[in-house]
């Protein structure tokens, strides 16, 4: 193995290094990063750090040949065995996704249900998929933003370091501009706002789950407006983060009084709507993004197809994507400036 480059995405700001690290490397022991630190292996953006350290969305973290070196096994945890092959319909289930590529990036359109990163009990993943989108790169392409495992759309890889650096400027900044479409239950009042609600997570053993949390929480902002309704029960949205927390969109519908459909997590029993052509799955999309391309040349703007689950519903709502020509218009610059 060589020297990794590892950009630290927009929603990993405010993450302590040792946090960082264990979540990729779970194999090596604290002693062993410490070490590693101590000794200048790991750097954040070329210089030393320490395991504390809070992470800030762009920066880059070099990473040494892992795992750790024969002198310093006794420090180390057992390393992972080997990763499975790749089963064929995974294969073809991820190179069937793309949306774009060029020299520079790669867009999918992941489906719902595939994690970005693996964790317990997943071992089929988008980061265990990346040698499969190679294609004709010396470079193993890299995650430069994530996806919750249940929603679907639109999933940026970079081909490079470089693209990666680029990338993960242009999340941080602000520069690029992310569009979800939603099913929520109910109708939100008024039906076009800026939810501003900070968001913090919840205490719970085992379970990944954030909350809204005046006094705790990191600072969230959504853009949020109506495109369609069915009566009062399901509301079609658009939504747009301007931050990045973990949750945040289902968190912030569930806090406007209208859970996404197919969220029991944020919505419990009232999510879940029974209906023919309606799935319990979650209802959220990664419909758009606009963001300068990594070269430096231009902007690229992609939208992803709904998945098959929302496809049904929005035919079982009446609901017709075609009438929102363009996303991005639907909240203006203008609008997202607001202070």
């Amino acid at each position: 193995m060589s020297v990794q480059l590892i950009p630290v995405a927009a929603d990993e700001a405010d993450v302590r290094l040792d946090r960082w690290f264990r979540r990729r490397w779970p194999a090596v022991s604290q002693g062993r990063l410490e070490k590693l630190l101590r000794t200048g292996q790991v750097r954040v953006d070329g210089r030393r750090a320490k395991a504390g350290q809070r992470l800030e969305a762009g920066q880059v973290v070099r990473i040494p040949p892992l795992p750790a070196d024969p002198e310093d096994h006794a420090d180390a945890m057992p390393a992972r065995s080997a990763a499975p092959a790749i089963r064929p319909d995974d294969e073809a289930m991820i190179l069937e996704s793309i949306l774009y590529r060029d020299d520079d990036v790669i867009v999918l359109n992941k489906p719902p249900g595939l994690a970005v990163q693996g964790g317990t009990n997943t071992k089929v993943h988008v980061d265990a998929l990346l040698d499969v989108l190679r294609f004709d790169s010396r470079e193993r392409p890299r995650l430069v933003h994530r996806l919750d495992k249940d929603t679907s759309g639109i999933l940026v890889l970079a081909r490079s370091a470089r693209s990666a650096s680029a990338l993960a400027s242009s999340f941080r900044s602000r520069a690029a501009r992310k569009i979800y479409w939603a099913l929520v239950v109910g109708y939100p009042n008024p039906s076009r706002g800026s939810i501003r609600a900070p968001v913090a997570k919840v205490p719970v053993a085992g379970v990944e789950k954030m909350e809204v949390n005046v006094e705790e929480g990191q600072a969230a902002r959504t853009e949020f407006a109506v495109l369609d309704k069915a009566g009062r029960c399901v509301t079609w949205l658009h939504l747009e983060p301007l931050t990045g927390r973990t949750h945040q969109l289902r968190v912030h519908c569930a806090y406007l009084g209208t859970p996404i459909l197919g969220d029991g997590k944020y919505g419990g029993a009232e999510a879940h709507i029974q209906g023919e052509g309606i799935s319990r799955k979650l209802h959220l999309h990664a419909r758009a993004l606009r963001i300068p391309h990594p070269s430096g040349r231009g902007e690229l703007t992609i939208q992803a197809p709904l998945p098959r689950h929302m496809a049904s519903s929005f035919e079982a709502f009446g609901f017709d994507e075609k009438d929102v020509a363009d996303p991005f218009a639907v909240l203006p610059e203008t609008t997202r400036k607001k202070k």
